[in-house]
């Protein structure tokens, strides 16, 4: 989820690290990482060519985990071919794939819950999650009857696996000294007991300490620019793809990290 103004579509950034180097470790996995999509599947396919083109030479008898931290809906204009690409991923098995749980997923599970209260999510870009379904989003966000009928109409085109695919999001992964999450963590809990709300909305607390935490964070949901946030204590992935036009990933091995990002 962006804490920015509105941006038209940028250049990546070079004037960051692309690689350094790190006492962290993943326990010998190869991993990648990457950040918010939303609805950008055009900016995830290229993505994944760049990312299976790096794992060839890397591998070495190693399955690669890829890690997608959450915001996979919403705000861009084919958040159903991104579910529908994460459902891939997960069946063809070149991957071991490992996605987390956004807000976005969230508002979106509760809106087929009970659509009712699901004004707030078609206001932060909900609405274009219901067009890339085919299905016309309430005229009135607030029109109950309307909203009913907006999430009756999204259950008959939906896939089946696309609601497995969110059912089945996780909320944190722990690899070897890193945990990934979506938005962050609370300073001061331990990682076994952080809270829902937590792990998919923080900010300030998060984003402000500098201080080690539990784990080396990977984390989403805040941007600024189309630059990823490389800190000791964490590493910000998300920069706005739906805005910016740049999607970020890393990949991270054992005393490494590496940046990617679309159009480079």
């Amino acid at each position: 989820m962006s804490t920015s103004a509105h941006r038209i579509e940028s250049a990546p950034r070079t004037d960051w690290p692309r690689s350094h180097k790190t006492p962290a470790k993943v326990a010998g996995e190869l991993v990648y990482a990457i950040g918010d999509i939303h609805g950008r599947y055009d900016l995830l396919t290229e993505m994944l060519a760049t990312i299976v083109a790096d794992a060839q030479g890397r591998q070495n008898g190693r399955v690669p985990i890829l890690v997608t931290c959450g915001d996979y809906v919403d705000r861009g204009p084919d958040s159903a071919r991104v579910l529908t690409a994460l459902d891939w991923i997960r069946r063809d098995g070149r991957f071991r794939l490992r996605a987390l749980k956004g807000n976005h997923e969230a508002a979106f599970l509760s809106f087929l819950t009970d659509p009712r209260d699901g004004g707030a999510w078609l206001g932060f870009g909900g609405d274009a999650t219901l067009r890339s379904y085919g299905v016309r989003p309430p005229a009135d966000f607030q029109d109950a009857a309307e909203l009913v009928r907006a999430r009756d109409d999204l259950l008959e085109m939906m896939p089946a696996a696309h609601l497995r695919v969110l059912q089945e999001l996780e909320m944190m992964v722990v690899l070897g000294d890193y945990a990934f999450v979506h938005a962050g963590i609370r300073p001061g809990v331990a990682l076994a007991r952080q809270k829902a709300e937590d792990l998919l909305w923080i900010r300030g607390p998060f984003l402000d300490r500098t201080e080690p935490f539990e784990k080396r964070i990977v984390h989403g949901h805040s941007w600024i620019e189309a630059a990823p946030e490389i800190y000791d204590n964490r590493i910000g992935l998300d920069t706005g793809a739906y805005e910016t036009g740049v999607l970020t990933a890393a990949r991270i091995e054992d005393n490494e990290v590496t940046l990617f990002q679309t159009g480079d």
